[in-house]
């Protein structure tokens, strides 16, 4: 390359810098984007009923108020308590569970309630790829518009997966996480596993007293000791009578994990043995029961919440959007999956993240109450509970009572996976037990744990708050210290499209910038485009002066045959 050539691209970069350096001076405007163009949803699903808040009586059965914004369905908490056996029809159509879900019978040590217990379960997916059109089915959101793939187990239902037959979005006993079960100290108990699914699985009945049974599989749900896997359309009972109460957990013990990851796991609580103990057997969703045992209210318990924290792996739930084919879902989680270059993508609690955790998942107290909190952990990775405004005395570890002068009191709980750990908090306002009234935030002091895929706040967040501090519908008020939720509740947010700090001031300080890279007035346009077009054309000059012999050739050349076709075809 000729000097002249170098010097002439010299002079081309050096115009175009200073252009840019000019141009930099003058920064992007900023883009505010427009709250009306956002998918938005109201903060509390207009699906279900305010008067499900209230306390009632259902066929015998006292359930307590539940102020939140999202309660669970009245109908079957009744429904949980006294057996679908033993309600009303009337009842009953209000659950879509099915006739046989929860069997209740035989009083057989006289002290006023059922001791032979018949629990059937399912085996439903969530977010799957649909076979019939473009697009997922069942729905299950645990944010707005994120929809991981999941398996539960679920109660037996009646009726559809969906809604209806025109919705896709899942039957609301079809949730995340799988429900919570109670059961009563020396209760007979039998979890019917009908496998609906297309893959084998089982139940492990992880820190419940149960006996290895030669004549019923094993009985412990392990594939590798116990028992054949389930395989689809077949069911298997697993029996047991607790003689230890306590906080446990069961999940799937097939291909552990991915199944456990992907949603097979969930609570199950053995109840100390009192009379006239009619218990919630199921808890859908878990948060608060709205129905507590005997022995929580001899204990000076106010309230009891279940709070069962999960992770999950987008890459793994993805793994279903893609196929119908089982064996194509089977390749890639049994021998493709590498779970030890797994991420922690979705956190959640009680089945969804924040803001959905608002809805369904706050602890609400009045001042001065004690409150039982059972906590179970089912993620990969360890995790780190922190309750602001509070501190908390750790009562059981594992479902097994922690010495009473051991007990101690923090504001932090460490629990590993599969760890349940039953938590005694006193809104007592003495600056150890509460610090006072307020919406006092608890979450996963991991700051990942605070994130939705990646975007944060999300995560496991939810809050103990105050009924002072609890709005009309049921919400957080927030409002009043000029916080606004209104952008958590759009899609748009959890696709990274909504500047996070867009509306902290009047001039969107911190707004999207706008997104061409260079901002040039006209002035400054013009001049540039004249100096490269010079350039261009002092270029063009050059190489017609110095290849002007070879140009003259190649003309003549070209010449020459032009008249040479005129020539012939004369």
């Amino acid at each position: 390359m000729s000097n002249f050539i170098r010097t002439i691209i010299a002079i081309a970069y050096l115009a175009c810098a200073s252009g840019s350096v000019y141009a930099s001076l003058k920064l992007p405007k900023t883009i505010k984007v427009d709250p009306a163009a956002l998918t938005s949803e109201p903060p509390c699903d207009p699906k279900i009923p305010p008067a499900w808040r209230d306390a009632q009586v259902i066929d015998g059965v006292e359930i307590e108020a539940d102020p939140s914004c999202s309660p669970d369905n009245p109908a079957w908490i009744a429904a949980a308590v006294k057996g679908t056996n033993n309600i009303s029809m009337d009842t009953l159509m209000k659950t879509h569970l099915s006739p046989d879900a929860i069997i209740k019978t035989d009083d057989l040590d006289g002290d006023g309630d059922p001791d032979r217990i018949i629990i059937k379960l399912e085996i439903m997916e969530l977010n799957g790829k649909s076979p019939d059109f473009p697009g997922l089915v069942p729905t299950f959101d645990i944010a707005p518009g994120v929809q991981p793939g999941a398996w539960v187990f679920a109660p037996k239902t009646s009726g559809m997966s969906t809604e209806n037959f025109e919705s896709v979005r899942a039957n609301s006993l079809i949730r995340l996480p799988s429900p919570v079960i109670r059961v009563e100290q020396g209760d007979i108990v039998q979890i019917v596993l009908e496998n609906t699914h297309y893959f084998p699985h089982s139940i492990h009945l992880h820190g419940v007293d149960h006996p290895f049974h030669h004549e019923m599989n094993g009985n412990d749900g392990v594939p590798q000791t116990s028992e054949m896997e389930l395989m689809p359309g077949e069911r298997r009972v697993y029996q047991f009578q607790a003689r230890h109460p306590g906080t446990m957990f069961y999940h799937c013990h097939v291909q552990t994990h991915t199944h456990l990851s992907m949603g097979l796991g969930g609570i199950i609580i053995v109840e100390e043995n009192k009379p006239n103990n009619w218990l919630q057997t199921l808890n859908v969703g878990g948060g608060k029961v709205r129905h507590r045992s005997e022995a929580i209210k001899e204990q000076g318990y106010d309230q009891e919440y279940d709070l069962h924290y999960h992770s999950m792996d987008k890459e793994l739930g993805d793994i279903i959007k893609q196929y119908n084919d089982p064996r194509l879902i089977a390749r890639d989680m049994n021998r493709r999956y590498e779970i030890n270059n797994s991420t922690e993508d979705y956190f959640t609690l009680n089945g969804t993240s924040f803001p959905y955790t608002l809805r369904e998942s706050l602890v609400i107290v009045e001042p001065d109450e004690k409150i039982k909190l059972r906590l179970l952990n089912s993620g990969s990775e360890s995790i780190a509970v922190h309750t602001h405004g509070h501190t908390a005395k750790i009562t059981h570890y594992d479902g097994i009572e922690h010495n009473p002068l051991a007990q101690i009191r923090r504001d932090v709980f460490d629990l590993a996976p599969a760890q349940r750990l039953d938590l005694e908090i006193k809104t007592i306002d003495d600056g150890l037990h509460n610090t006072g009234e307020g919406d006092w935030l608890i979450h996963d002091h991991r700051e990942k744990g605070i994130t939705t895929n990646g975007m944060a706040e999300g995560g496991s967040m939810s809050s103990i708050v105050f009924t002072s501090y609890l709005g009309e519908n049921g919400l957080p008020n927030s409002s009043h210290f000029g916080v606004s939720l209104d952008n958590y509740f759009t899609k748009e947010f959890w696709e990274r499209k909504v500047p996070i700090w867009q509306n902290l001031d009047e001039a969107a300080t911190f707004g999207a910038a706008d997104s061409r890279l260079i901002s040039l007035d006209t002035a400054t346009r013009n001049s540039l485009l004249y100096v490269l077009g010079g350039l261009l054309l002092g270029l063009l000059m050059y190489v017609v002066t110095a290849r002007r012999n070879q140009i003259k050739q190649c003309a003549v050349v070209a010449i020459s045959k032009i008249r040479g076709k005129k020539g012939g075809e004369a």
